[in-house]
C-alpha cells in the first residue's frame, strides 16, 4: 500500500501560525522534504520535531522527484514544507504533486499560512473574483504578462521582492493606468507588518520614500476604470439617434 504525501504550510512570520495538525503530521511522517535544511531546522527544533530532512528545491526537484515517488510507493509517508508558506504556491511542490497525481498516490494538503490571502483580505479591493499571478517573469515575457493582466477585470495579486518593487510599480502604472487602485502588504505576520493602500501614484511615492524589506504582496485593481471606459459611447455610434 502506498504512503501519503503531505503538503504542510509553515509560518510566513510568526511561529505561532503553525497549526497543531501540522506539528502532528511532521512528527508522524517518515521524513520531511524542505527547501533549506538550516531554515527548516530552526522551525522543527522549536516544535521538538526530530525527523530526517531531505533537501527539495528548485535546483534539484527534477532529479529528486522519482526517488520520492518510489519511497511513497513503498509505503513511506512524506511531508513537504518550504521556507515559509504553502508548498506549491510560488515555491517547490508542483512537480511532485503532478508525479503523485500521475501515479495515483494519495496527497493531502493541510490548510495554513500563505502570504497572498491576508494581503487580499485587508486590501479593501474586490476579492470575490481575483487572479493570483505570483511573481512576474524576470525579463522575457514580463511586458507581455503585464499587458495581459491589465486586460483582466479581476483583482490581480502579485508577489514582488524589495529590490524590484519600484520598477514593478512604475510598470503597473504604465500598463494599468495612473488611476489604478493598489494595496501593498509586506512583512505579513511579522513584527513590522505593514499595508499601504492608494492609487498607483501614491504607492510609487510611498515606495520611493523608504527602503522596503521583506516579501511584498501587491493587490491591484483597475476594473472600475474599465467599466467607465466601456460605458462611454464610441465615436461610431454616439450620434446615431440624434436625427431620428
Amino acid at each position: 500500500m502506498s504512503g501519503i504525501l503531505y503538503f504542510v504550510p509553515t509560518p510566513i512570520g510568526n511561529l505561532e501560525d503553525m497549526t497543531f495538525r501540522a506539528i502532528n503530521v511532521l512528527k508522524d511522517v517518515d521524513y520531511i522534504l524542505c527547501e533549506d535544511t538550516r531554515t527548516s531546522g530552526v522551525l522543527l527544533k522549536h516544535y521538538e520535531i526530530a525527523k530526517p530532512l531531505k533537501s527539495y528545491h528548485l535546483h534539484n526537484e527534477h532529479h529528486s522527484t522519482q526517488k520520492i515517488i518510489e519511497d511513497l510507493k513503498n509505503g513511506q509517508n512524506v511531508a513537504i514544507i518550504t521556507d515559509a508558506g504553502t508548498p506549491g504556491i510560488s515555491d517547490p511542490g508542483y512537480l511532485l504533486a503532478k508525479a503523485c497525481a500521475d501515479e495515483n498516490i494519495e496527497m493531502i494538503c493541510l490548510p495554513g499560512a500563505t502570504a497572498f490571502v491576508p494581503a487580499l483580505v485587508v486590501s479593501g479591493l474586490p476579492n470575490h473574483d481575483f487572479y493570483f499571478a505570483g511573481f512576474l517573469p524576470q525579463k522575457k515575457g514580463r511586458q507581455t504578462k503585464l499587458k495581459q493582466l491589465a486586460e483582466e477585470r479581476k483583482t490581480i495579486v502579485l508577489y514582488e521582492s524589495p529590490h524590484k518593487i519600484n520598477t514593478t510599480l512604475e510598470q503597473i502604472k504604465e500598463f494599468f493606468g495612473e488611476h489604478t487602485r493598489i494595496s501593498l502588504s509586506r512583512e505579513i505576520s511579522k513584527k513590522f507588518e505593514e499595508t499601504k493602500r492608494g492609487t498607483i501614484n501614491e504607492l510609487i511615492e510611498f515606495s520611493k520614500s523608504k527602503t522596503l524589506k521583506g516579501e511584498i504582496v501587491l493587490v491591484v485593481n483597475n476594473s472600475e476604470i474599465k467599466e467607465e471606459e466601456n460605458e462611454k459611447p464610441s465615436s461610431k455610434n454616439k450620434y446615431k439617434n440624434i436625427h431620428k
